[in-house]
């Protein structure tokens, strides 16, 4: 795993005040560092799976997800994005969405160079389905897979209009700093307990939103339009039906549009936005659809091969 700090530096701090010298981290290209997480498996791993989490939050809800895929021998890892969680960085701002794409792509090279014979998959939600799909698509050879939970592929038609399009793009040539609206937790579940816990996290970001965040999500997902029809790694797509957060449009564009030949979309009837959160039962369906959409299309073990 990463080194916690440079020998004899003076620690650094998180913005929640913990000396970065007791935090495994990466630090970007930018000199930011990055708060990561790693769940190992007991044995030696079968697999490298990267989690992208969603706009606003971080790694830490992350963590049922990976301890069913680390149970399967897989190495699952994780960081919080630049100005996210326990991350530095400006909170929910940025100047390119790429760098994103930039310090995921880092981080994985950094374990591929650890375990150079291990297949990689990638598991995103939310803007972190956006991440992951960009990140898959620069590299396309370099993964074995992505499964995507209610991925950020195209922004409302109803709440980006072309005259709403054009007018986000003024201010934020005019007022970047700008702020709009707030993610609305009440979508988030349709369990109140994980609402709850989503409103009572500090490590997520409850501010407004800036117009050039907004501008940055859509730059993404344009990107992501013109890269469908090449897409040809294996992919599984999870969306609910009731997404008020992500449209569920996208995924199905995606679906339909991709040249993929192994790919998979399940819609989960009233479904809300963090389906791995939603239900006890959906969320429960969610993490075995995931741990076993990835393991199925894992190299057979040696006691596999023999039997």
């Amino acid at each position: 795993m990463p080194e916690p700090g440079a020998a004899g530096a003076a620690p650094r701090r998180s913005p929640q005040g913990v000396p970065y010298s007791e935090l495994p981290h990466v630090v970007n290209a930018d000199g930011l560092h990055l708060f990561c997480r790693y769940w190992e498996p007991a044995g030696p791993p079968r697999a490298l799976v990267f989690i992208a989490h969603g706009a606003g939050e971080h790694c830490g809800p992350y963590d049922e997800i990976a301890q069913r895929l680390k149970e399967q021998s897989l190495l699952v890892f994780a960081h919080d994005h630049v100005g996210h969680g326990r991350s530095e960085g400006d909170r929910m701002n940025i100047k390119d969405f790429q760098v994103y794409i930039r310090d995921s792509l880092q981080h994985i090279d950094l374990m591929k160079s650890r375990h150079p014979d291990l297949p990689i998959f990638i598991v995103g939600h939310s803007m972190g389905g956006a991440i992951s799909i960009l990140t898959a698509c620069e590299r396309p050879s370099d993964f074995a897979g992505v499964a995507l939970i209610a991925p950020l592929i195209q922004m409302n038609p109803e709440s980006a209009t072309p005259f709403k399009v054009f007018m986000a793009k003024l201010l934020n040539y005019m007022l970047p700093s700008l702020t709009l609206g707030t993610i609305e937790s009440k979508w988030v579940s349709r369990d109140q307990k994980q609402v709850e816990g989503y409103d009572s996290d500090e490590l997520n970001y409850h501010g407004r939103l800036r117009v050039s965040f907004g501008v940055q999500l859509m730059g993404a997902t344009a990107r992501i339009d013109k890269e469908i029809p090449s897409i040809s790694w294996p992919f599984l797509l999870l969306h609910g039906d009731d997404d008020k957060l992500c449209d569920i449009r996208g995924s199905r564009t995606m679906y339909e549009n991709a040249a993929s030949s192994d790919k998979k979309l399940k819609v989960y009837e009233g479904g809300y936005h963090a389906l791995h959160h939603d239900l006890p039962e959906v969320a429960e369906s969610v993490l075995k659809d995931v741990t076993g959409w990835i393991t199925e299309r894992l190299p057979a073990t040696p006691q596999q091969q023999g039997s």
